[in-house]
């Protein structure tokens, strides 16, 4: 059904099933000795921007895909997802230290940044030729404990790029020349994780009556609030806004520890780590949901174009532009984020997570093929999920066989 529904050759279902090769493996990282298989689902029901989009998610953990589902089947009602972005901004940092005059230094590198953006842009006449480069240089005086630092940000629109490679280069490029300015002696040059102009932002709004009411609404609001001023909170929250993302990020090929850092960098950047998500009662009573967050990721470049999974699911995606793929990425957080809280608000979190976890536990007491079904459903029934029930189940019903 996804390979019809997303166009996808006998190839790309070939690609899904098998995975990647120990070959393919061999190529990509360092040592090879096998491969740690991650499971590939597909989350339904999401309305993003007017279309319908089937969401490949890779990730270990039960009810992630149930939830993102179950979340966006209710967003569709108030017309699902809407979406925006800053577009594919990246930055990188050149660190200069050994400065006797730090804000003198500041002005001049400014005053060379023409010819700072013409060299970076040198680096990478691909990258210019389809409509990116060098948008802006920004210079920091930041105090250290080591002395001041004359840090120079280059600000560059990496398009379809994830960046890490084109922003690395130019800022190595740049180095010799703002030693020659300064006068200092640089150290680091190299991306930032915390893509802060290279957000994604998502909108859905939850009808009171389908959710469960304005208690639901209320309750929602509540525990969301609470996330937004304390940080032990917000850890929580923002981790079930992540494992939407970061299951779609590692589908994709996509470097997942760089959307986590820049995420938990960007919930901190007022000085206190908090949710990166709202939540607000409209006039009509209904629950208006949003978030925003950095989103560095692309659609070419690293193993999104190696990986043959990565591949096919950029191809169920249909996605056209990294921008595009980024603004996904909100929704599926906002999702997944929704629909936890509302059955932390309503029935509890360990509900529907536990009765799915049980079919893990049933695996693992030595449960096969519809056995695993029946021991699941009574462990969850009695809410008693661990192997050794699991086992006194199999041995009762065995007996009764």
């Amino acid at each position: 059904m996804v390979a019809e529904s997303a166009g996808l050759s006998s190839e790309d279902v070939q690609n899904i099933e098998k995975g990647l090769s120990l070959e393919q493996a061999d190529k990509m990282v360092e040592n090879v000795i096998g491969m740690m298989q991650v499971p590939l689902g597909i989350a339904t029901n999401f309305l993003i921007d007017g279309r319908d989009v089937l969401i490949p998610m890779a990730t270990e953990e039960p009810s992630v895909i149930a939830a993102a589902s179950n979340g966006a089947r209710m967003a569709r009602a108030g017309g699902g997802f809407t979406t925006s972005s800053t577009g594919p901004i990246m930055r990188a940092q050149i660190q200069a230290v050994g400065i006797a005059d730090p804000y003198g230094a500041k002005q001049a590198i400014l005053s060379h940044a023409g010819e700072l953006s013409e060299m970076a842009n040198a680096k990478d006449p691909m990258l210019v030729k389809y409509g990116g480069g060098v948008r802006d240089i920004e210079v920091y005086v930041i105090d250290s404990r080591v002395g001041p630092m004359v840090v120079t940000h280059l600000i560059v629109d990496c398009r379809d790029a994830m960046g890490a490679n084109a922003v690395n280069t130019m800022a190595e490029a740049l180095a010799p020349k703002i030693e020659q300015i300064t006068g200092g002696k640089v150290y680091l040059r190299i991306i930032s994780n915390l893509a802060d102009k290279r957000l994604a932002r998502a909108r859905a709004v939850f009808k009171a009556e389908d959710i469960g009411g304005p208690v639901v609404v209320e309750g929602i609001i509540q525990a969301a609030a609470l996330a937004e001023v304390d940080p032990y909170r917000a850890a929580t929250h923002n981790k079930g806004i992540m494992n939407g993302i970061t299951a779609v990020v590692l589908a994709t090929g996509n470097d997942t520890r760089a959307v986590e850092s820049g995420a938990h960098a960007y919930a901190s950047i007022s000085g206190r780590y908090m949710s990166l998500t709202r939540y607000e009662r409209n006039r009509d009573g209904d629950l208006v949901a949003t978030i925003e967050l950095p989103a560095a990721i692309g659609l070419i470049g690293g193993a999104v174009r190696v990986h043959p999974v990565a591949r096919s699911s950029v191809k169920i995606l249909g996605v056209k532009s990294a921008d595009e793929l980024s603004r996904i990425l909100a929704a599926v957080g906002l999702s997944q984020n929704f629909a936890a809280l509302r059955a932390l608000a309503s029935e509890g979190i360990q509900r529907g997570h536990m009765s799915l976890h049980a079919k893990n536990v049933a695996v693992q007491a030595g449960a096969k093929c519809d056995m695993i079904e029946i021991v699941a459903a009574r462990m969850a029934a009695e809410r008693m999920i661990n192997v050794d029930r699991a086992a006194e189940i199999m041995k009762e019903l065995e007996k009764g066989a």
